[in-house]
């Protein structure tokens, strides 16, 4: 675009010597792309200063800046501050901003590993910016003037400045690519994070008043965010996220654009303190129709979400001017002068940005319910397992071999061989056991895997959906491998080896159950003797130590085996609570803990969520 040439013998005013006014940039002829420097105080005071038509004000004499210029081009080197230059002072957060900046830092770094690069995309840019405009100059506020094509945003620009800086006219689009107008020194670098040359940096008209009411400001014009040219709609984009705050200019023909309201203002509601919405060309309204159409604007920009700074509230600043006529310049000026020397802007906007992004990432951290096992879970897990290990058959095993131990050490001897005889008598072959075990192998592996679905269903239940997937895939891979270790532990748990153990009534029990046995067969004896002559008949004696005997054998089995049942049934119940214990130690150790890590892994993210997400912040 072409450039205005600066006229020798047009020269503003000398400036004050008070020092109200920080010393100004310089920049030399033929080195436009270079960051504008600071001049020493011997400079500034050496000749009177020099103002052009808006370029950057050059603080050194002619043959002084040639000079300078030939010696930087020949050595490649960039502008040396002076001793005496402004030393821009880099922007300092409050402890709430930082708390949450620091809070989403680490709210990212957990949750790399569980979410993709996509949805972390907008947080690691909103940390990335935070970091990159804490370096630069907290004394600037970089304000950005967008808006439709005809909308008369250069103008406006031009208005401010107080000087023909942008380009104005019929030729849509007109404003090709984005200019920077500084109100004072030390704002290179923050022009350079735009990406804006050199070339298209400007500075307003000297003006002591206009100075010092906008000391700091940077102000960008931006191309037609309506342009034609997608470089054009591009470089709105980019610029829109990197400023501290944004002047929308709309016109009496398209405030209701919607592709204004729905692609910018309504997404960018959260960011009101930094917003300026202002009605320009109000001047080609007759009568009251100005207040109608301001009115209705807010009515818009009510619907959007965007709150409206009016009786003192935080909100968007609405003005209503004529960037033509200079009717309502004024005013805005006022209010940007005020806005500006805040020096609030940055940490609003990045704190804007951060309630942009953490709303972004509700959805995959904020649940409306509370999540995590309860110990009704847990507890039907760890009978599932048992179930499937056969604790219960396993108790009721241990407590028939007690019983079958206690009827052998206490029963009658001839009933002992009637039932060895029979044992051997019914023995079988062994092929129905293989194949029932086989059976219960296969159904033993199906519980177990129904009960890892459906603890896992119930853990991940009420998570977002990258956790929730995240504590299914954890008890999956806890669960492989389970029902072999299931089987070893039943084999290890199950029942103790070797015999059960007696209580302290089995001996004197066989004890008298041997002496019965004795009276049998003395009496039998005795009786066998009186038949063969060889003792005297008597067979009162005899018939009743074989009746005692007889009788006495059964009757003491049976008080024995009544007296078992209760050793017998606390030894069954504590071999079941035994293998029950094994069974929910292994499913508690590889399915339960793991689910527990990701639950505590997600309640430490939701915390940190919360803190990014509730927090207010400021600048110091």
């Amino acid at each position: 675009m072409p450039r205005p040439h600066p006229h020798p013998a047009r020269s503003a005013k000398p400036r004050p010597a008070t020092g109200a006014t920080p010393p100004r940039t310089t920049t030399a002829p033929g080195a436009a792309a270079s960051a504008p420097t600071s001049a020493t105080d011997g400079e500034a005071g050496a000749a009177q200063e020099a103002w052009d038509d808006g370029l950057i004000a050059r603080r050194v004499t002619g043959s002084a800046s040639a000079a300078l210029a030939a010696e930087r081009a020949s050595a490649g080197e960039q502008p040396h501050r002076g001793p005496g230059a402004q030393v821009p002072v880099p922007l300092a957060y409050d402890g709430p901003l930082r708390s949450r900046l620091n809070a989403l830092r680490e709210l990212v770094g957990l949750s790399r590993t569980r979410l993709d690069s996509r949805t972390l995309a907008e947080a690691g840019r909103v940390l990335n910016e935070a970091a990159a405009r804490r370096k630069l100059s907290g004394r600037h506020t970089v304000v950005a003037l967008a808006g439709a094509t005809g909308s008369g945003k250069s103008q406006l620009f031009n208005s401010l400045a107080g000087v023909a800086i942008s380009e104005t006219g019929v030729r849509r689009p007109t404003t090709a690519a984005p200019i920077a107008c500084s109100w004072s020194d030390g704002a290179a670098t923050l022009i350079d994070r735009l990406g804006i040359p050199g070339r298209l940096r400007r500075r307003p008209m000297h003006s002591p008043d206009n100075d010092g009411q906008l000391r700091g400001l940077v102000l960008v014009d931006l191309p037609d965010h309506d342009s034609a040219a997608v470089q054009h709609r591009e470089q709105v984009d980019r610029i829109l996220k990197l400023v501290d705050a944004v002047i929308w200019v709309v016109d009496p023909e398209k405030y209701a654009d919607a592709m204004l309201h729905e692609r910018y203002l309504r997404p960018m509601a959260g960011h009101a303190e930094v917003m300026f919405i202002v009605l320009n060309q109000v001047d080609r309204l007759p009568g009251d129709a100005a207040d109608q159409v301001l009115d209705d604007l807010r009515r818009l920009l009510d619907e959007d979400g965007i709150a409206l700074g009016e009786h003192g509230e935080p909100g968007a600043t609405v003005l209503a001017l004529s960037a033509l006529t200079g009717e309502g310049v004024g005013d805005l000026r006022e209010a940007l002068g005020q806005f500006v020397a805040e020096r609030g802007a940055p940490a609003r906007r990045v704190a804007a940005d951060l309630d942009a992004a953490a709303a972004g990432l509700r959805p995959v951290y904020a649940t409306g319910r509370r999540v995590g096992l309860t110990e009704e879970a847990r507890e039907e897990f760890a009978a599932r397992l048992a179930d499937a290990v056969g604790a219960t058959a396993a108790g009721e095993a241990a407590e028939r071999a007690w019983l079958r131990n206690a009827n052998r050490a206490c029963g009658t001897p001839w009933l002992r061989l009637w039932r060895w005889y029979q044992g051997r008598s019914e023995a079988t072959t062994g092929r129905h056991a293989v194949r029932g075990q086989a059976d219960e192998e296969a159904t033993a592996r199906q519980r177990v895997e129904q009960a890892v679905r459906t603890v896992a269903d119930r853990a991940s239940a009420g998570l977002p959906a990258p956790w929730a997937q995240a504590v299914r895939e954890a008890a999956v891979r806890g669960s492989q491998g389970l029902p072999e270790a299931l089987d070893a532990l039943s084999a290890r748990a199950g029942l103790p080896p070797g015999r059960p153990p007696r209580p302290g009534w089995w001996p004197v029990a066989v004890l008298v159950q041997a002496a019965m046995t004795l009276l049998q067969i003395v009496g039998g004896g005795w009786l066998v003797g009186q038949i063969a002559g060889l003792m005297a008949p008597n067979l009162g004696v005899p018939v009743l130590l074989m009746v005692c005997g007889i009788v006495g054998g059964p009757l003491v089995e049976w008080g024995c085996r009544m007296a078992a049942r209760g050793p017998a049934r606390r030894y069954g119940q504590e071999a079941e609570r035994r293998l029950r214990e094994a069974a929910a130690g292994c499913g508690r150790a590889r399915v339960l803990d793991p689910v527990a890590a990701e639950l505590l892994r997600y309640r430490e993210v939701r915390e940190q969520y919360g803190r990014v997400a509730r927090s207010r912040t400021g600048v110091v």
